[in-house]
């Protein structure tokens, strides 16, 4: 088994996507029939939307993980939340745009 699509509902579309940019994710624009002009990326081996927030729609809590490259650079960009260790990697809790909580590790 393995993830084919995640889409995040993102309050700021905008900062979302310079966000996730930062993590190392590229995005088209799209926009699919009348739906809404949105973000969708492949460079992870799988689709990863970023869609606008629906009129009265609140963004979930939900929490995603992500391998990144030159972390310490990334780290320099955003504030860690929290941070501990599992299976000898150091993993860095950060918050997107939305106040989702985004795991962070060394790739």
């Amino acid at each position: 088994m393995e993830i084919n699509l995640l889409v995040l509902r993102c309050g700021e579309l905008e900062a979302s996507k310079r966000f996730y940019e930062l993590l190392g994710f590229g995005f088209v624009r799209e926009k699919h029939g009348d739906g809404p002009l949105h973000y969708s990326s492949q460079d992870a081996g799988f689709v990863f939307e970023l869609y606008p927030l629906r009129e009265n729609e609140q963004a979930c809590n939900s929490r995603v993980g992500f391998s990144v490259k030159d972390i310490q650079q990334v780290l320099s960009q955003v504030a860690i939340t929290s941070q501990h260790e599992f299976n000898g990697k150091q993993i860095y809790i950060v918050r997107d745009p939305d106040g989702r909580s985004v795991e962070l590790r060394e790739q």
